[in-house]
């Protein structure tokens, strides 16, 4: 397994380098470059499999007519090593990458057609001139490619990962708006060529792609999709065709246990990838061939989710009780927190937005497995070959109700009625509005909705086998594949799937669909054919789960973090979102009023999406963190010293704390951090002198108004219909804070009343007018002023919440300056001159009540740059250090 990424055209050495360096993760055992002059240039990064020693690459022919950079297995490799032998060719490795070079030299573009496995390959011919890309049957493994017009003529630039174009330098990252219409508005995004990526297309299942001095064709090399598709008689479904699909399953795992490199399995305790650990536990008991690569014990990997709704642990043990021979299980237990902390590695790894959480756990246990093994085989595919989703039985209904088989649809009906009866219970449960769908219409911005309304998605109704091809190739199966291929080479694994094997496709599709579905059962030939080898609780099982994440329970726990995010300043501003639908539907979502987190899950993988490929790096801020502050230094960008017209030379020390909560007690919270720091002060050789000159506290309105209880998240703050309409008349500042949101309005009208504000409002029309300013908080009065909303780059709980001004600031000034005195070292306390309890932001400072011997005005001075800060950095409180009398 490998990543492979070049270029068809001009191309230096270093630009090959950087495309190969980008994917390093998919192949840390070896790196190599080739160039053809100005005409070809290959990147090769190699996980090392089979040949260990010999298997390097770029491969070149010894006559040197032939260059290849390959990434995948191909398993019959042997047998077509056999052959090419037969005709003459001589190996001088044993690696599967010589034999797809040498036939594709005997057989051209056909080679491909003959090969069982994955595999995404590219080969120069040297001779001819022409280079061909080719990807496997189901594009297991990815190719990417992007076309570049410039002064240096036209350049095909390829990788295995959206990455390495990206780092070619000739490519920039942009949207592409039809791919993220269609992802937001039908849950899709591997049906068609396009990627994310405005320009970056998929080369397609089964696709060839032919260079030839700049030009391009593309074109399929295999009939598969035909061959299933085509209309013929098909064999009964019987015992003998049961025990064939099975030892051609058996063959195809078999098979996938070549290497020499430990191979284990992801388990996730459904019947596909339960089968694969059953069978493989057997091969060992029988010492089936390549079946060393598994040890004495096979490993198994899974993901477990203990008190959730959707934890499958107990069918994973069954499993392992059942098994023939001895399987060691490894258990990881993802988590929300796990998740937040991952997150930004996830999306990167991914490259693309997904359709729910679920591939995390799957990202959980390749890293788990990293650990452990080199190769993982799993149950990926099984679903979209026998039927394995709940939509497909109705499919198949509607084919049986199309084709006038009414006693086969009767007999359907009533032997799936736990299946359909399941679905119809979330029909109903969604009129009732028990668990209410939410409209993805109503959370897009109208013209981006607009502009690409003409966008449909149809699915085949009620054509069973026709859906499946469908799904398998196009709408279901590639972005499970996507994920998988991510999330293993992520960790420099390789992921195999054994029910991907061409020879077992075709030979299932020449079966009746009674194979598949029969009474009431899909995957009928699968549970039949392992019945016996795994537990009855694993082959009769119907509520089908996988691969997942408990996302409701998830997304509650994150809810803070989510918020923040639809809040933002860069969600807002997006083309794509009706920011104010989407926070009203989120808000529900936190009341219990509906459950569609694959919903939100979109919507927030667009934003963070974006962020991380799209967007100029250093635009995002991680507001989840702050950084630990040199304790005498000041915050970023501030000084700790200024210049003041009325007091001359301050000094401003800020102090980094804890975070404040609900019920603290904040004067003796904020006399203990004043105390230490005179201490700190008085011990230091530098600050020694500070604390001699008057000083005084200057504290942030925000933790007194959040130890009292003063601050509220926005989703329990439920704005009026006033509160609403008032909002859009005030400017919202950049950095969140004032009345420009329903919520922080809403706050307004409870602590001044109604008719205050609109007073206030009309006053502050008026003045714009006229070009007076701030005559809406001179008649609102400072309370009012102090008000905040949520801000997007602050520490939690800042960040989702609102806050009023503190109760009785004068008061709380007075004992807080108060309680300080009793605990400052004698020195400090001699020059101690007060509290006082200030908002100040990037525009400016307001007094909400002080004790101290300074004026409003000289200390509103003193803080006109702020250097508290306005966002993370977690420092709520300062010493001013004043000029000492008479100097």
């Amino acid at each position: 397994m490998c990543g492979i990424a070049g270029v068809f055209g001009a191309h230096d050495e270093a630009m090959l380098k950087r495309m190969g360096d980008s994917i390093a993760h998919r192949g840390p055992d070896g790196e190599g470059v080739y160039s053809d002059g100005a005409k070809v240039g290959y990147a090769h990064r190699r996980l090392a499999i089979i040949d260990r020693a010999h298997g390097d690459q770029p491969f070149l022919t010894e006559d040197g007519r032939y260059a290849a950079v390959y990434n995948g297995e191909v398993y019959n490799y042997r047998e077509l090593m056999t052959e090419l032998e037969a005709l003459g060719h001589t190996f001088r490795t044993v690696c599967d990458t010589e034999v797809v070079v040498r036939a594709f030299a005997e057989w051209g573009e056909k080679a491909f057609d003959r090969f069982n496995g994955m595999f995404a390959v590219a080969i120069h011919d040297t001779e001819t001139g022409k280079s061909y890309l080719a990807r496997d049957h189901f594009g297991i493994k990815p190719i990417y490619l992007a076309s570049v017009d410039g002064p240096e003529g036209h350049r095909l630039v390829f990788g295995s990962e959206i990455k390495a174009i990206l780092a070619s330098g000739l490519v920039e990252a942009a949207p592409d708006d039809v791919t993220l219409y269609r992802y937001l508005r039908f849950r899709i995004h591997e049906d068609s060529d396009r990627t994310f990526f405005a320009g970056i297309e998929k080369v397609r299942p089964g696709e060839v792609v032919v260079v030839d001095n700049g030009t391009v064709e593309r074109r399929m090399f295999t009939t598969l999709r035909e061959d299933l598709l085509a209309e013929g008689p098909r064999s009964p479904f019987t015992k003998d065709t049961t025990k064939e699909f099975k030892e051609r399953l058996t063959e195809a795992i078999r098979m996938r246990l070549v290497g020499e490199v430990p191979v284990g399995t992801a388990l996730s305790g459904g019947l596909d990838s339960s089968t694969v650990v059953a069978v493989i536990s057997k091969l060992m008991k029988q010492h089936a061939q390549d079946v060393e690569s598994v040890g004495s014990t096979q490993n198994s990997f899974s993901a477990v989710f203990p008190g959730s709704v959707n934890d499958e642990e107990r069918y994973v043990d069954a499993v392992i009780a059942k098994a023939e021979g001895p399987v060691n299980c490894h258990k990881v237990r993802p988590n929300p927190d796990e998740f937040l902390e991952d997150l930004a590695d996830f999306v990167r790894t991914q490259e693309e937005p997904t359709i729910s959480t679920g591939p995390y756990a799957q990202y959980k246990v390749m890293q788990e497995a990293t650990q452990h093994v080199t190769v993982l085989l799993d149950g990926q595919g099984a679903d979209e070959m026998m039927a394995g989703y709940l939509p497909y039985y109705f499919v198949y209904l509607r084919q049986l109700r199309k084709e006038k088989q009414y006693t086969k649809l009767l007999r359907e009906v009533v032997s799936s009625t736990d299946v359909v009866s399941r679905y119809g219970k979330q029909v109903v449960r969604g009129k009732l509005g028990l668990d209410k769908p939410v409209d993805i219409r109503q959370m897009l911005d109208k013209g981006f909705a607009k502009q690409h309304k003409g966008e449909t998605f149809s699915p085949v109704p009620d054509d069973l086998r026709a859906r499946l091809v469908e799904d398998i190739f196009a709408n279901s199966l590639p972005s499970l594949l996507r994920y998988e291929d991510r999330n293993t080479m992520r960790f420099s694994l390789e992921g195999r799937v054994p029910f991907l094997d061409m020879t077992l496709l075709r030979y299932l599709f020449t079966l009746e669909p009674e194979a598949i579905i029969k009474q009431g059962w899909n995957k009928k030939i699968l549970r039949d054919s392992v019945r016996g080898l795994l537990p009855d609780t694993i082959v009769d099982r119907r509520n089908k789960i996988g691969f997942t994440t408990p996302e409701r329970e998830w997304f509650l726990r994150i809810k803070n973090h989510v918020h923040t995010v639809f809040r933002s300043d860069s969600f807002g501003s997006r083309p794509y979102f009706d920011q104010a639908s989407v926070l009203r539907a989120f808000e529900e979502f936190i009341a219990g009023k509906n459950s569609d987190t694959m919903l939100f899950w979109r919507l927030l993988n667009v934003e963070l999406w974006l962020r991380t490929f799209v967007d100029a790096p250093g635009t995002h801020i991680d507001s989840t963190t702050s950084a630990a502050k040199e304790y005498f230094a000041a915050n970023p960008g501030k000084e700790i010293a200024i210049s003041t017209a009325s007091s001359g030379q301050v000094l401003r020390f800020p102090i980094q704390t804890d975070a404040f909560a609900k019920g603290d007690d904040f004067h003796t919270k904020i006399s203990e951090y004043g105390a230490e720091f005179a201490t700190r002060a008085a011990e230091s050789d530098e600050h020694a002198e500070a604390l001699n000159s008057p000083w005084f506290l200057a504290v942030s309105e925000k933790v007194v108004a959040i130890s009292q209880g003063r601050s509220y998240f926005l989703w329990e703050i439920k704005p009026s219909f006033a509160a609403r309409k008032l909002q859009k008349f005030v400017v919202r500042t950049p950095a969140g804070i004032g009345l420009g949101s329903p919520e922080t309005m809403q706050l307004a009208i409870q602590e001044a009343g109604l008719p205050r504000i609109i007073a206030a409002s009309a006053a502050g029309a008026v003045g714009k007018v006229v070009g007076r300013k701030g005559l809406f908080y001179q008649l609102a009065g400072p309370a009012v002023r102090a008000i905040d909303g949520p801000t997007q780059y602050s520490l939690y709980p800042s960040n989702v919440s609102a806050k009023l001004a503190p109760a009785h600031p004068e008061k709380a000034a007075a004992e807080l300056a108060e309680r300080l005195r009793r605990v400052l070292p004698e020195q400090a306390a001699e020059t101690f001159q007060g509290v006082a309890i200030i908002d100040a932001n990037d525009l400016g400072c307001n007094i909400l009540g002080q004790a101290t011997t300074v004026s409003e005005e000289k200390i509103a001075e003193m803080f006109k740059d702020n250097p508290l800060g306005q966002g993370a950095q977690r420092t709520p409180l300062a010493v001013v250090v004043l000029p000492k009398q008479g100097s």
